[in-house]
């Protein structure tokens, strides 16, 4: 996607670009036969995912910005800002939307009961065709042959919710085996979509105050994150401007 302009947080760089400009993007490359990679930046991607940095310098991957922490860095660090602020939970379901006929879709990760009613909900309330789905757990570490699994199914998208960096470690190691022509790392989505964790009240998503509201179910598991992580953040794209 080199004819769109870029911002670099941490030492990726992001793009700045809609959602409708993205999902545009995604759906001619895939009609095309070519294959694109999309990963959802933010804090905790940057602090984790930066040993990948190398790997994402590729046309083939898109990264694009999900967070108030990346429009902080962005205006800070370069007195920009992103078009249109992008997260799989909310940006799936317009690619699913926006294409004109359903697409297959293939899940990784997630608890096998969460992955299941996730798929339902992929089913029934987005219109879309799961054609395969490996939970994260056993299934991964039983199924040596998924690659050949996913590419049997004729997958066109590839959904994997395994969490920074292990998501986007699967993907790097695999899109070169990988037909589908979307693959995309999307954290806690399948949760989202299994009804297994609440998402913000609508208010609290316009004043960018997800984050916090999750912090408050999740102090344990996300206190660091939202801390410590957030101090490695601010350093690495001071260091990476």
């Amino acid at each position: 996607m080199r004819s769109i302009s870029t911002i670099q947080v941490g030492g990726f760089s992001v793009l700045k670009i809609t959602s409708s400009e993205l999902a545009s993007h995604l759906l001619e490359q895939r009609q095309s036969g070519k294959q694109i990679t999309l990963f959802f930046a933010n804090t905790n991607f940057v602090v984790q995912c930066r040993d990948m940095r190398n790997q994402m310098e590729n046309e083939g991957i898109a990264i694009v910005n999900d967070g108030v922490g990346m429009d902080i860095a962005a205006r800070l660090l370069h007195a920009d800002c992103f078009k249109e602020n992008l997260n799989g939970t909310d940006f799936m379901p317009f690619l699913f939307r926006r294409s004109s006929t359903p697409l297959r879709v293939f899940m990784v990760g997630g608890k096998p009961r969460v992955l299941q009613q996730a798929a339902q909900y992929v089913t029934q309330q987005l219109g879309q065709v799961v054609v395969g789905r490996c939970d994260g757990y056993d299934g991964i570490k039983t199924n040596p042959d998924l690659v050949e699994t996913i590419n049997q199914a004729l997958a066109d998208v590839v959904l994997v919710a395994m969490g920074n960096p292990i998501q986007e470690k699967w993907i790097l190691d695999h899109r070169q085996g990988l037909h589908a022509g979307i693959l995309a790392g999307v954290g806690a989505l399948f949760d989202f979509w299994a009804g297994d964790k609440p998402r913000a009240p609508v208010f609290v998503q316009k004043m960018r105050l997800e984050w916090f509201y999750r912090l408050c179910l999740e102090p344990r598991r996300l206190v660091r994150r939202y801390t410590v992580d957030i101090v490695k953040f601010l350093n690495h794209c001071y260091h990476s401007r």
